[in-house]
């Protein structure tokens, strides 16, 4: 039947592509239709061969002999209804296809309609032994449909362009299955690692928890066990480590130790740990106050050594550990106190012997000498004859009452440190007598503010007054020493500026002393003080006896109209006597500024304005004696107005309270006598 159907489509001549719709687009899907004229049509529409197979159907070698009649054919456009219509948005597929295909597809297979010849049908089939059923159902192997179609190169480009892609999207594929694989085994092994985090966070909760309760109970016993436990580090640093910071932390531990022992003793704590501990703590202490007691001796031993410096032993290891001493005071006070008594008579020895060698080192300068003949009413001339007649060779040249660049040393007091021994010895230029003096006593503050500071540390268990008596005790024999130089300097010399001046150091000292905090030498200085009041006082005592003295010339007497030739005429007649500035009044105004500029900062109090009267006094007087002899009273009252107005001028560059009376009552004289 199928093969009458086959026949009388193929001769249907209705069956060409004119008997579509013309209004109804051409698709490729499968017609519902049961005839073989659309499938035709369908497969010349996409230039594709309608004969699959070269075998040619012959009807006269089947078997059977029925004839297959055709179904009747339905009224064209019957059967539009049952197909389903695309979009019209939707591009026709064939036209892509033919677009994809090329021009020349497209004309090609306009002509490929398959041309069945005309009422003959091929009767050569060959079944291969099988039922027409068992041939219609068989398997056949597909084969890609041929065509004669010769495609341009454009379209071989795009083909080869869709193979490519279609090779791309198959690699896409297998990358794609590739990376699905891994992402499920990273989802995997997430999983895991998710659950070992869990796990961790588990163990940490708990690790905290125990942490917690071990800081608490550390809290509660860590002071505890703290206070009688005694490391082995501090032990061996005890028995045998160096002297050094880490032997004193241990000293400083043990002692710790120990005090709380006796505080839990005190308040009855029977305690195991404390029983167990206190002999190898009484052992210990025992062992560190042997060690402390021959180190500190070993070092008092190295003082008493020639030529070592103190100050370096002092500094690098006794001050460095002088807790050491410290704690051999508090634990055995007997001990302290010898090795203390020790220190201080090696130090006693060492100050006494170094200040002995530098005072002869400063006895052995040169200097000046001032006699009776440096006296203001003296005559010069005497000992200038007795110099220039005389075997020994002539002193140096000084000034007696003038006081020049002496004051610099007064400037200078804070510069100027002390000459060392050796250069003292080698020294053969002439100085004044607060050459020495300074020296000697720059030397002695400084070292006994430095053996204060050192004592007041190293024996910082001993109360001030204790410390007080120590320095004073190691100073003794050189304060003897200093007084006994002072007392050397002073005896034998009129110089009054430099008694003065060794006033004014002093006083430096003092309150240098003070600053520093020095107690101990307040002693010294006050008897320093002693030696040189009274001396300056006796001088200054001696000029004013030396201006009693002055021979008064007079018409008679010839001796003392020599006298009177130091005012400067050299006649005896008083007619013609000279009106000039005496000689004395020039001395008398160098040695009051030099006083004077000595005292800018001194008060009433001192000896200095009580001498300075009386010597002003007795200077006025002479004046008034030598003005008789000058002649009447205009001459009498031009010799006194020249005297009193050289003073005026000599001192008038003073300063302080003590140089502006002066220059009042001097100017008040010279007002006085001007108008005369």
């Amino acid at each position: 039947m199928w093969l009458d159907r086959l026949t009388a489509g193929a001769a249907t001549p209705g069956a060409s592509r004119e008997s579509l719709t013309p209004s109804r687009p051409y698709s490729p899907a499968p017609r519902k239709n049961s005839q073989l004229a659309p499938s035709q049509r369908t497969l010349s529409g996409l230039g594709l061969s309608a004969n699959r197979s070269s075998t040619s159907l012959d009807l006269s070698a089947n078997t059977s002999t029925t004839s297959l009649t055709s179904p009747p054919r339905q009224t064209n456009g019957s059967a539009l209804r049952f197909e389903q219509r695309p979009p019209p948005d939707v591009p026709d597929p064939v036209n892509v296809l033919r677009e994809s295909l090329g021009k020349a597809g497209d004309e090609e297979g306009q002509d490929a309609t398959p041309k069945v010849q005309g009422g003959r049908l091929v009767e050569d089939i060959d079944f291969e032994g099988l039922s027409l059923e068992e041939f219609a159902n068989r398997d056949i192997p597909y084969s890609p449909p041929t065509t004669g179609y010769t495609l341009e190169p454009s379209a071989r480009e795009n083909r080869q362009k869709y193979q490519d892609f279609h090779n791309s999207v198959l690699e896409c594929d297998q990358v794609l299955k590739n990376v699905e694989s891994y992402l499920t085994n990273f989802k995997a092994e997430l999983g895991q690692v998710s659950a070992e985090i869990e796990e961790l966070q588990a163990r940490s909760v708990q690790l905290n928890a125990k942490l917690d309760k071990r800081r608490n109970v550390e809290k509660l016993l860590g002071p505890a066990v703290e206070e009688v436990t005694l490391s082995p580090l501090t032990v061996r640093s005890i028995a045998d480590g160096p002297i050094d910071e880490t032997f004193v932390k241990a000293v400083n531990d043990l002692e710790a130790r120990s005090l709380i022992m006796e505080a839990k003793e005190k308040h009855s704590e029977q305690l195991k740990a404390l029983q167990d501990l206190k002999p190898l703590l009484e052992d210990l202490k025992v062992k560190a106050l042997e060690r402390i007691r021959d180190y500190i001796v070993a070092q008092i031993k190295a003082l008493r050594s020639p030529n070592i410096n103190a100050q370096v032993i002092q500094q690098q290891t006794l001050l460095r550990y002088k807790d050491l001493f410290a704690f051999l005071a508090r634990n055995h006070p007997t001990l302290g106190e010898e090795i203390g008594q020790a220190y201080v008579n090696t130090m006693r020895w060492y100050y006494s012997s170094h200040f002995t060698r530098y005072q002869q080192a400063l006895s052995s300068l040169q200097i000046h000498a001032f006699d009776l003949h440096d006296l203001l009413g003296s005559d010069p001339a005497p000992a200038r004859r007795n110099v220039l007649g005389a075997s020994k060779p002539a002193p140096p040249q000084h000034d007696a009452f003038n006081l020049g660049r002496r004051e610099q040393i007064i400037k200078s007091k804070t510069d100027i440190t002390a000459i060392p021994a050796y250069l003292a010895e080698d020294n053969k230029s002439a100085h004044y007598l607060e050459i020495p003096f300074r020296n000697f006593n720059r030397a002695l503050i400084d070292n006994v503010s430095a053996e204060y500071s050192v004592v007041t540390e190293l024996f910082a268990t001993n109360t001030y007054h204790r410390i007080s008596r120590r320095v004073t005790e190691i100073f003794e024999p050189t304060f003897t020493i200093g007084h006994n130089l002072t007392r050397s300097l002073v005896e034998n010399t009129n110089d009054c500026l430099g008694f003065l001046l060794c006033v004014r150091l002093n006083q430096h000292f003092a309150f240098e002393a003070q600053r520093r905090k020095v107690p101990v030498a307040d002693s010294y200085i006050n008897y320093t003080n002693i030696l040189l009041w009274p001396r300056f006082q006796m001088v200054m005592d001696a000029h004013c006896e030396s201006l009693r003295k002055v021979p008064i010339p007079s018409s008679g007497n010839r001796g003392a109209a020599a006298a009177f030739s130091l005012v400067g005429g050299g006649s005896t007649d008083t007619s013609r006597a000279s009106v000039a500035p005496h000689a004395i009044t020039q001395r008398f105004g160098q040695l009051v500024q030099g006083i004077l500029l000595l005292s800018a900062e001194a008060g009433d109090d001192e000896p200095v304005s009580h001498s300075l009267a009386r010597l002003r006094t007795e200077y006025e007087t002479l004046m008034g004696k030598l003005a008789k002899a000058a002649g009447d009273a205009s001459k009498r009252a031009k010799f006194l107005y020249n005297n009193y107005s050289l003073v005026l001028t000599i001192i008038s560059d003073t300063k302080g309270k003590l140089a502006a009376d002066q220059k009042e009552h001097f100017g008040t004289l010279v007002k006085e006598f001007k108008g005369r």
